[in-house]
């Protein structure tokens, strides 16, 4: 809770910092934009959330957000697939990828890192191989499904939730009720914990990194689906790019540790929403987007040295009061 607490106070002081310097930054389109953003890399960001608390990587999201972001088009536009069929056989894709992840972890007992680096590298050679490297696009058959991904919800005349965020919403409270309220959860968490300990305990551990890394690239999927609806464009050589550091980013900003067998849904949703503000205010404020990059780094590390300090004084007072 006190790491929810903090990346929350962190959120609101970006904020207001940067609405008090630029008007602009509350106007309804905007608050629009951002929630739908902060929606699109929270979805993402949930599936890393699973794999960093079982003590694992995945260095791939960003490029299954490429593979399926091309996929689907091609499916819809190039082949004539219906859209149940095309979105079933992404979500099959999805699934087989995270599978593949979690026996080559499991049973091969190769490293995490190196087989979602793996990944990271054969997904988008993929995804620019069946492609040609041409861009992908849905056109304008398929505005009514798009809505999905720009739709929103009317509160007043000029505001509107974008129908991202609900998807995100529901997929936040799915993911936090397994989590916080299922065996499988607890299982999970034990596992990232001490692997060891949890297998010795009659934990089925392998069992528990596959769905882990099933669960990342399933949500790695329905976030490469909504991503390519948004931009209705899709270059296979850069779409997703870097998605995945902004997702293990928001993952640990939110208070998952990378040591594994911490973590909160809510916590990483927060985290989601910091750094797309912080985005949000680097571009609103004129600041040149060659720092972005820089900036958001900046902010993650004081964010995780800070959460270091803060636990390192708790366990400080709680051993002085011990000793008392």
């Amino acid at each position: 809770m006190k790491k929810i607490l903090g990346i929350t106070g962190l959120l609101v002081a970006v904020f207001v910092f940067t609405a008090a310097l630029e008007p602009n930054f509350l106007t309804a389109y905007n608050l629009q934009n951002t929630l739908r953003w902060t929606a699109l890399f929270g979805i993402i960001s949930i599936g890393a959330a699973f794999v960093i608390i079982t003590g694992g990587i995945d260095l791939s999201t960003g490029s299954v957000v490429g593979l399926i972001g091309v996929l689907l088009p091609m499916l819809l536009v190039g082949q004539g697939w219906s859209i149940p069929l095309a979105l079933a056989a992404v979500v099959v894709v999805s699934l087989i990828l995270g599978l593949l992840h979690g026996v080559l972890v499991t049973k091969v007992n190769l490293q995490p890192f190196v087989v979602t680096l793996c990944g990271l590298l054969f997904y988008r050679g993929i995804a620019r191989w069946i492609t040609g490297d041409a861009t992908q696009g849905f056109g304008t058959a398929f505005e009514g499904f798009r809505q999905l991904a720009i739709g929103r919800i009317p509160l007043t005349d000029s505001f509107g939730v974008p129908m991202p965020f609900v998807v995100l919403v529901v997929l936040a409270v799915l993911a936090g009720l397994f989590l916080n309220y299922t065996v499988w959860g607890r299982y999970m968490m034990a596992l990232g914990h001490n692997e060891e300990a949890a297998r010795f305990s009659g934990i089925n551990t392998d069992r528990m990194v596959i769905l882990a890394y099933v669960i990342g690239t399933v949500t790695a999927g329905i976030g490469g689906v909504l991503f390519a609806l948004d931009v209705n464009s899709v270059q296979p050589a850069v779409h997703g790019n870097f998605y995945e550091l902004y997702a293990i980013a928001a993952a640990v900003l939110g208070g998952c540790s990378l040591r594994g067998g911490e973590g909160s849904i809510l916590g990483v949703v927060i985290g989601a929403a910091v750094l797309r503000v912080l985005y949000n205010a680097i571009n609103i404020l004129g600041i040149p987007t060659q720092l972005e990059f820089a900036i958001i780094g900046a902010v993650i590390l004081l964010g995780v040295m800070a959460d270091e300090l803060v636990k390192r004084f708790v366990v400080a007072r709680s051993a002085a009061r011990e000793v008392v």
